[in-house]
């Protein structure tokens, strides 16, 4: 069976060769995202400055919801320092360091901040953590006392500064003191070193909340003794919610912040799945489609000689199994490139670390491998199924034509998708969330779906009107042209629908994104009523002092810190538990005066103790109004209890959920307050008093607090940008298999040309009718595409900006629509001419 299927498939390489590409497409596409969703769940960061521990305790940086996979916690949580001594006792430690990390930046000459290697906001490390480098080169001696400091050799060389000399060290938040250089420390993220009591006292756990405790510990053992102090360590620690990790694991304890990104990729891989594997598949079911039709002569003969239903559809399986094979090995290597340069382009966003590597194992090959050969054998079982359940005198008949009516079952099943589709487009109206959005892009795709199985009714329908408006004084070749539409609607069917899916993909998708964009910075636009955001990025934090000097400063009405984080809420849903991961803000009860977040219930100014507010998205789906009690689970795996005091309805600009200040306090990697919001009476004095208290200040920056009002792409976050490039991606491959899909079905006509020339039409003749059926097609594809595009984009315009029309870039739909025109005429334009080039004659003795 596979030699012979073979031996038929090197006869008409044209249908052959779309299969292929669109099999060598689909795999390199699979291949890619589960390349991305394998690194999400296996990829570790580099162990850094913890590449001399053997062995590392942390808290655990996850949370495991029932039944589902763990959820990434950004923030670092503390362990009891008490460890330290307890773990360094254990037989095979030679050595143990508790870690602790804080907010330090050193100052040049200049007063300005030195950039150094490591995250500004845990830059300060107690000199005991220096056990844990590896391989350190070190200059110097050991800070001793509170006046001197150890430097990494990133920060001496950029401040310019050697062992003895003196420097401004900004940490803690405390003002700009001067310490002495005692040592330089070359070693990867070294950071800035203090003595340790010293480090104990300007990070805070002295007192308070963090007294007593350290980030992690970590532990040297004696060689070969390593998995035994691991196995050890863990009996000891087990039931304490703390964790003890080896190897490359180590890397995702350094920062629990960087290490969450990771997680990224597994929710990018998912998110991305859904619509690849739909794409995929419609697109290697159609070439198959082609594929098979070219072959329903040989089909039905072979029918005709007694081969079994059975042995036909296994015959078509075959066949296109051989074909997928060709194509899987150079698809699957070219997924995991593709994969390479995702990740790349992850990093250049800021979305992942640039250190976080790719997991490459055959794993994802094989899953590709097994999902598209099972696309393959059902796409061309169910290709072949009506010739091969035909009987073998009516299967023969009908090699050379299509049934007189499409199926009635199929074009049932197209239009309840598409009314399903339009279902769906609704969801905009109800949530005005990313997720409500989202509705949007898949009506459009479901929608396309329906049309391809509707189709053929659609394009009979189509080409019977135009017929009978080309009856009377019109070209041989128009008359022609419309006839095949109305007689081969099947084969016109699966064109317009796969054109069509190219243009609804790429509108609903796109304007999906600029309109949920717009509608965010209309939100952020409107709520922010501060004029100025005051930041110090190179310093970790703001620090002490700067909230009430900015208070104090002439025309300051109100000023407010800001911060963010991120917080896990279970909440009951259709009597089963649901589990998300939101992004939160932090604010005190003066928020009120800098941000306007549409408060419908409550109020911002009870936003103390363990309060929240949630937008009214949030407040509705997951029963959470004024006055309720919810659970939560902080960005350090700390669980929760709050109350919602205020209810507010921006919630696609601010989140779906803010923190009180002190429900956050204790809680939070940085402990320093982040950004804060200041709004002024507006005069020019205001902004100067503004900038000279920056001025008078390292490290602080001033800007803008309010977004543009222009809605462009270039100000556009990078899940805006990682959608985008995902749609050129696709958008290409839609291309690449409708472009293959025409060819293979304009060459698999040459007969037909051959017997209009016989009949007298001329080679010019027969251009113009397929120039024509052409234009039909194109036509037909953007007017359905519209039409399946309108009521998804209109709903969508009217759920986020309250009109019944999306936000985007008004050239998209005319260069779509020359795109789409373009493809249509020169795949058909193309294949035709080269089969006018063999006589007719010789076309018809070759069949």
């Amino acid at each position: 069976m596979f030699r012979l299927a073979a031996h038929l498939a090197g006869q008409r390489l044209t249908a052959p060769a779309a299969v292929a590409c669109a099999v060598l497409g689909s795999a390199a596409l699979v291949t890619g995202t589960g390349v991305l969703a394998e690194s999400g769940l296996r990829s570790h960061l580099p162990a850094g400055r913890l590449a001399g521990a053997d062995v590392v305790v942390a808290a655990s940086q996850e949370y495991h919801p029932s039944g589902d996979l763990p959820i990434a916690l950004p923030e670092r949580r503390g362990i009891p320092a008490r460890l330290t001594a307890e773990l360094s006792g254990l037989p095979g430690v030679t050595a143990a360091a508790g870690d602790i990390g804080f907010p330090a930046a050193v100052l040049n000459g200049r007063g300005a901040v030195v950039a150094g290697s490591s995250d500004p906001a845990t830059a300060g490390h107690g000199w005991s953590s220096a056990r844990l480098l590896a391989a350190a080169h070190l200059a110097g001696r050991a800070p001793a006392g509170s006046g001197e400091v150890a430097v990494d050799s990133a920060v001496a060389v950029a401040a310019g500064v050697r062992v003895g000399d003196r420097v401004q060290v900004v940490a803690g938040g405390r003002p700009a003191a001067g310490y002495r250089v005692s040592a330089v420390v070359d070693a990867p993220d070294a950071g800035i070193l203090f003595d340790d009591p010293t480090a104990v006292r300007l990070s805070g756990r002295d007192s308070g909340p963090r007294a007593g405790t350290v980030d992690l510990v970590g532990l040297r053992t004696a060689p070969g003794a390593r998995d035994r102090v691991a196995a050890e360590v863990r009996t000891k620690l087990k039931g304490s919610g703390l964790v003890a990790v080896t190897g490359a694991a180590r890397g995702d304890l350094v920062s629990p912040g960087a290490g969450a990104s990771r997680s990224l990729l597994m929710l990018l891989a998912g998110s991305l799945a859904g619509v690849v594997l739909l794409i995929t598949g419609f697109v290697t079911a159609s070439a198959l489609t082609v594929s098979v039709d070219g072959q329903r002569r040989d089909l039905a003969l072979m029918r005709a000689i007694g081969a079994t239903p059975r042995q036909i559809r296994r015959f078509a399986a075959a066949q296109a199994t051989v074909v997928a094979g060709v194509a899987l090995a150079p698809g699957v290597a070219a997924g995991y490139l593709l994969a390479d340069r995702f990740r790349r382009l992850l990093a250049d966003l800021g979305v992942i670390p640039s250190e976080l590597p790719l997991a490459v194992s055959p794993l994802p090959a094989l899953a590709t491998v097994l999902l598209t050969v099972l696309c393959v054998q059902l796409a061309a079982r169910g290709a072949a199924w009506r010739t091969s359940r035909r009987p073998a005198v009516e299967a023969v008949a009908e090699s050379r034509s299509e049934p007189r009516t499409p199926s009635k079952a199929r074009t049932r099943a197209g239009l309840l998708l598409v009314v399903a589709a339009t279902g769906l487009s609704v969801a905009p109206l109800f949530a005005r969330t990313v997720a409500g959005a989202t509705a949007t892009s898949l009506a459009g795709v479901l929608g396309a779906i329906g049309l391809a199985l509707a189709g053929p009714a659609l394009m009979r329908a189509i080409g019977t009107a135009a017929s009978r408006r080309t009856v009377a004084g019109s070209s041989a070749p128009a008359w022609l042209a419309m006839s095949n539409v109305r007689a081969y609607a099947l084969r016109n069917a699966g064109i317009v629908s796969s054109l069509a899916m190219a243009v609804v993909f790429v509108l609903t998708y796109t304007f999906t994104q600029t309109t949920v964009l717009a509608a965010t910075a209309q939100d952020t636009r409107t709520g922010t009523l501060a004029q100025q955001r005051l930041t110090a990025p190179g310093l970790g934090g703001l620090p002490d002092g700067v909230l009430s000097a900015v208070r104090d400063s002439p025309g300051v009405r109100a000023a407010a810190p800001v911060g963010t984080t991120t917080v896990v809420w279970p909440y009951r849903q259709f009597g089963d538990t649901d589990t998300e991961s939101d992004p939160a803000m932090i604010l005190t009860p003066g928020a009120a005066g800098v941000l306007d977040l549409g408060v419908r219930a409550g109020s911002l100014a009870r936003l103390t103790g363990a309060t929240v507010a949630v937008s009214s998205d949030a407040a509705h789906s997951r029963s959470a109004e004024v006055g309720h009690r919810i659970g939560l689970v902080l960005g350090d795996g700390a669980h929760v209890t709050a109350t919602v005091v205020a209810v507010y309805s921006r919630g696609l600009g601010f989140g779906s959920l803010v923190l009180s200040h002190d429900l956050a306090a204790g809680h939070t990697t940085a402990t320093l307050d982040q950004s804060i919001l200041v709004r002024t009476d507006g005069t020019p004095a205001a902004r100067q008093a503004l900038t000279a208290l920056v001025a008078a200040r390292p490290g602080l920056a001033l800007e803008d607090a309010r977004p543009a009002a222009a809605t462009g792409l270039k100000d556009a976050p990078p899940e805006v940008w990682i959608n985008l490039v995902t749609i050129v991606v696709l958008l290409a491959y839609l291309l690449l298999g409708i472009a293959t899909k025409l060819v293979a079905a304009t060459a698999q006509r040459r007969v037909e040309m051959a017997a209009l020339r016989l009949g007298g039409t001329t080679p010019r003749q027969v251009r113009a009718m397929m120039r024509r059926e052409a234009a039909v097609t194109a036509a037909t594809a953007l007017a359905a595409a519209l039409l399946l595009s309108a009521v998804p984009l209109a709903l969508l315009g009217q759920g986020f900006l309250d009109r019944p029309w999306p936000a985007g870039p008004a050239w998209l739909l005319p260069a779509l629509a020359l795109l789409v025109t373009a493809t249509a005429f020169l795949t058909v334009e193309l294949p035709t001419r080269r089969a006018l080039r063999t006589p007719p004659a010789a076309v018809i003795r070759a069949q």
